[in-house]
């Protein structure tokens, strides 16, 4: 057996192939393509230093890892490391390489303070502690079935809420972005995230080959973007929600909930049979709208934290 770690060449559709396959198998539960995975890789911030790695055995990509430091947050010294191996091929030693090579390149980085997800298996949990790592927070994943599920009747919006998509946003998504930095804000997390780079979002968000405008529904109140319900979909079956949310002077009102229904029953009728999505496992309000909807908890994962030396 030959194993070895190195960086994924965004120029060969071989490796894109291998790395998307990778991520699907062992997390099924977000959405990847080559396309998106390539898209990550080039258009990540500089300062993200963003890398994706895999672990090749005779030829064949068996693992993945995406490493970045959190250059988005307040406090410096932050970074994550998230690593999947192909299932089937675990306990060949791919997620330990692909771990200390994350480790040692963040370290010269300057990141002091490691994150990592890992699927709340026994298996993961021994590897992470194995490596230091002490458990943090956990999110689960929720999967809806469009074809066969049903949704609640589409509601007709308040006087003053008109319901518009993000491609109706295209001339100009600034907007948009602003909805999303202030939402991102109080999105429950680890690393606290400030958006203040409008290029590097349109690079990074705006252009994202996963997002389906068209399905973006967003709920506007005198003209101003109010809540969104963001749309990812991977160009096959599957649709998920990247964010949900409403600005905090808008709350309280049943926007996100209008919004995201809406998304959800055009996301149905364009023939998309699966839905997706995340919440944090304390996040009860919204665990309970999409149980609403229709969604049933699938899996969850949990958020180790190290601190280098």
């Amino acid at each position: 057996m030959t194993m070895i770690v190195r960086d994924l060449r965004p120029d060969v559709r071989a490796d894109a192939e291998g790395f998307s396959e990778t991520r699907r198998l062992a997390l099924p539960y977000m959405l990847s393509t080559p396309e998106s995975v390539v898209h990550t890789l080039t258009h990540a911030h500089p300062e993200a230093h963003f890398g994706q790695l895999v672990a090749e055995e005779n030829g064949e990509i068996i693992g993945t890892a995406q490493i970045s430091v959190a250059h988005e947050s307040p406090e410096p010294g932050q970074g994550s490391a998230n690593i999947y191996v192909r299932p089937g091929r675990t306990g060949r030693g791919a997620g330990s390489l692909l771990l200390r090579t994350a480790e040692e390149r963040l370290a010269g980085l300057g990141v002091r303070k490691l994150f990592a997800w890992v699927l709340d298996e026994p298996a993961n949990h021994a590897f992470a502690e194995r490596n230091g790592f002490r458990a943090s927070r956990s999110a689960y994943f929720l999967r809806l079935d469009l074809a066969g599920g049903t949704l609640p009747p589409r509601q007709k919006p308040p006087a003053g809420v008109e319901l518009r998509t993000a491609t109706d946003f295209a001339e100009d998504p600034r907007p948009l972005f602003e909805l999303d930095a202030a939402t991102s804000s109080d999105e429950p997390s680890d690393i606290d995230v400030e958006f203040t780079d409008y290029e590097a979002w349109l690079e990074e968000n705006w252009k994202h080959p996963l997002l389906n405008r068209d399905l973006t529904t967003v709920a506007v109140v005198d003209g101003r973007p109010a809540a969104f319900s963001v749309a990812y979909t991977d160009g096959d079956s599957r649709y998920g929600t990247a964010m949900t949310g409403t600005a905090r002077e808008f709350r309280g009102r049943g926007l996100a909930k209008l919004a995201k229904n809406d998304s959800l029953h055009r996301a149905r009728a364009a023939g998309y049979t699966e839905a997706f999505t995340g919440n944090d496992t304390g996040n009860e309000p919204m665990i309970a709208i999409n149980k609403w909807f229709g969604y049933e908890i699938c899996a969850k994962e949990v958020r180790y934290v190290r601190e280098l030396t």
